[in-house]
Parts: C-alpha cells; sequence; structure tokens
C-alpha cells in the first residue's frame, strides 16, 4: 500500500536554532540529525475518538509509534495499535497527513530529531482485546480509552495552560485533534 501525505504541519522546538535547521538543509555536518518515524491511528465513532490517556503528563494522545526497521507505515500502525490499545482487524486505511517536527535530540551521537508522524484514519473491531504495553508506558501511567473529541481537546489545552508535567507531544496531538474535527466531523 503507498499513500501520499500531505503535510500538515511542521514545526521546530524553540531549543533547535536556526543554524542547526540551516546545516541540516544545506547538507553540510554541523548538526547530525536522526530521523524517527512514527504511524498514529485516527479511529473514531461519532464525536468519540479512540486515545491514550497518560497520566504522567496529563493528556490524550493518538495511539501509534515508532515503525521499526524494515516494516511499512502501516504494519506500523497495526502493530501499534494492537500493543497500545488492542484493536484488531485493522481497515479502511486511509491516509490523513504528516506532521513533522524538529526537537533537540538527548541521545549520543545526534543533535536533533526530525520527528515525522504519519497519520491514518482506520477503522477497527468493536471489542478492543488486552493491550500489551511496553514497560516504560506502564511506569506513565498509559492506557487506551474512548473519548469524546471535543473534551480530550479542552483538556490537552488545559494541561498546555496550567500543568508543569505536559510532554513535548502535546502541542502536535492538540493540533491533530482539532485537525480531526474540522476535517472530519
Amino acid at each position: 500500500m503507498s499513500f501520499i501525505m500531505r503535510l500538515l504541519k511542521s514545526t521546530i522546538h524553540p531549543d533547535v536554532n536556526s543554524f542547526e535547521i540551516k546545516s541540516l538543509a544545506d547538507n553540510s555536518a554541523n548538526t547530525k540529525c536522526f530521523i524517527r518515524k512514527a504511524s498514529r491511528a485516527i479511529v473514531l465513532k461519532g464525536e468519540d475518538i479512540l486515545l491514550l490517556y497518560t497520566k504522567r503528563y496529563h493528556d490524550y494522545s493518538l495511539p501509534g509509534g515508532g515503525i521499526d526497521e524494515g516494516e511499512s507505515n502501516i504494519d506500523g500502525l497495526m502493530r501499534e495499535l494492537k500493543e497500545e490499545t488492542g484493536a484488531h482487524t485493522v481497515k479502511d486505511v486511509a491516509a490523513f497527513g504528516l506532521y513533522e517536527e524538529f526537537r533537540p535530540w538527548h541521545k549520543a551521537g545526534f543533535d536533533i530529531v526530525h520527528m515525522q508522524s504519519y497519520c491514518y484514519t482506520c477503522t477497527i473491531d468493536d471489542e478492543l482485546l488486552e493491550p500489551e504495553l511496553e514497560a516504560h508506558e506502564l511506569s506513565n501511567g498509559m492506557f487506551p480509552v474512548w473519548m469524546n473529541i471535543h473534551q480530550a481537546i479542552a483538556h490537552n489545552e488545559e494541561t498546555i495552560a496550567k500543568s508543569d508535567k505536559k510532554g513535548l507531544s502535546i502541542e502536535r496531538e492538540t493540533f491533530l485533534l482539532k485537525r480531526i474535527v474540522s476535517e472530519l466531523l
């Protein structure tokens, strides 16, 4: 399956300076960039959406995550949906859009991560099986939930405004939820 993916938004974290972005564009060796690709699922039932709540960050996010080496975007989408939510029989997959971010990277060998989130709409079977969450997801208090999309947006906006616990992904997730409302509801 091949999809043409439109760019929804491109963001640069405030800690990434314009010199670093210019050196990436010029292919100079000054800045080392790690590219991380992820697939994210948009599963709707009316105004309810399948999301992940993470207690540590007090936010709602789309299910999905990193695409493994040799794995297609769609295979990664289906694997992540199953692992994080217990969703199975993923069907009717359609491209929604790409959200890209340039953020600082704090691991050896790289200065920046170019995070590419490929978002897809899809349907799943009504019944969710038991999720297979990773240790860090469990320790962060992550669990799947069906949530009214408007309530999820309001919750994330309040977290952005008031919480010092917020993670790096909440801005992306809130943007995507608003875009889903404007285009799909």
